[in-house]
């Protein structure tokens, strides 16, 4: 029996491990996709961002115009209360994450990460909202901040639509 499954089995070994064509090989448009950014309408963007009251600017450089947009970066520092145990602490840490992770679902937050340090700042949170008093409503939401385990600074921060950050 395992004969016959040999035989059978070696015309499809000797088929499969045929050269592929150069054109053929990795993913077809990868190039063009790596390349090309998707486009937009800046007048309908910025009027958009501007009737949900988002704060917007042009900025031209040469015959490129971008428009630039407010984004709130929050700093996640140490907090005063570090006296969880350890039980605790995890807790807080699912929670934590849980909080982060709703905010990037529901596209209040666009970047969110930990340094790689122990020092003082132990993370960031770019929040897309209108206002400065939203990001700092929704950062204090998070269950690290509401125990103090950590506490947030705000900042406004630029950066041009159509980027990384939409």
């Amino acid at each position: 029996m395992k004969k016959i499954f040999y035989i059978l089995l070696l015309p499809f070994l000797f088929f499969s491990c045929k050269e592929i064509p150069e054109q053929e090989r990795g993913i077809p448009g990868l190039e063009e996709v790596a390349v090309k950014k998707p486009k937009f309408n800046i007048d309908s963007v910025e009027k958009d961002l501007t009737e949900r009251g988002y704060q917007t600017f042009r900025y031209e450089e040469g015959d490129t115009t971008y428009l630039m947009q407010q984004y709130y970066m929050v700093f996640l520092k140490r907090g005063e209360n570090r006296s969880q145990d350890s039980t605790e602490a995890a807790e807080l840490q699912k929670q934590h994450l849980a909080h982060l992770s709703r905010m990037a679902e529901e596209g209040y937050a666009s970047l969110i990460g930990p340094f790689g340090s122990d020092g003082e700042i132990r993370g960031i949170a770019v929040y897309n909202t209108a206002t400065e008093k939203e990001a700092d409503s929704l950062a204090r939401l998070d269950p690290m901040v509401k125990s103090e385990r950590l506490k947030i600074e705000v900042h406004p921060w630029w950066t041009a639509k159509g980027g990384k950050l939409n």
